[in-house]
C-alpha cells in the first residue's frame, strides 16, 4: 500500500511542457520546397513559470531534421528560440516531430515541421504559378524576290 501511496505522490507531482512555457506555434508548414534546398524555421519558447527554465534537450526523429538551441537558462518570463532546419533531400510529402525535454518535465513537448519537397523542375513550374513556361516559336516565309534582312526592333521605354 504504501508504495501504492508513493506512485500516486510522483504521479501528481509531475509537470507538463504546458504549465512550465509556452511556444509560439507547434506547427510549421514549409509548404512546397525545392529538393536538395535546405530550409529552416524557428519556434519561440517563453518561459511562463516563475522559476529558469532549462531546455536539457532537443531531438528529431531523424537525420534529415536538425535543431539547434540555447544552452543558457531562460529567465521567467524570457523568451528563447529553437532554430529546426530540414534538409530538403528525399522527394515527398513530409511531417516530422521535433521533442524538446525540459528539467523537470517528464514528457518532452513535440512541436512538428511539415511540407512537400519538390524536384527541381516541378519546383520551377510551381514557383511560376503552376504553368508551365510557353516558348513562341516564330516562323517565317520569304515569298520576295530579294533575301529577307534582319532588323532589331527598338525597345519601348
Amino acid at each position: 500500500m504504501a508504495a501504492l501511496f508513493g506512485a500516486i505522490t510522483v504521479n501528481a507531482q509531475e509537470k507538463k511542457a504546458e504549465e512550465v512555457m509556452k511556444v509560439n506555434t507547434e506547427k510549421h508548414d514549409f509548404g512546397k520546397i525545392k529538393q536538395s534546398v535546405p530550409v529552416t524555421t524557428f519556434f519561440e519558447i517563453t518561459n511562463t513559470s516563475g522559476q529558469p527554465l532549462i531546455i536539457e534537450n532537443v531531438t528529431a526523429g531523424c537525420g534529415c531534421t536538425t535543431p539547434e538551441w540555447s544552452k543558457e537558462p531562460v529567465m521567467a518570463g524570457g523568451t528563447t528560440k529553437i532554430k529546426v532546419g530540414y534538409n530538403a533531400a528525399a522527394m515527398n510529402h513530409f511531417e516530422k516531430d521535433v521533442f524538446v525535454k525540459v528539467a523537470g518535465v517528464t514528457q518532452p513537448k513535440v512541436l512538428k515541421i511539415t511540407g512537400e519537397v519538390l524536384d527541381a523542375a516541378a519546383y520551377d513550374v510551381y514557383a511560376k504559378g503552376g504553368k508551365k513556361a510557353e516558348s513562341t516559336k516564330v516562323q517565317t516565309a520569304n515569298k520576295a524576290t530579294a533575301p529577307v534582312k534582319k532588323t532589331k526592333t527598338p525597345s519601348k521605354k
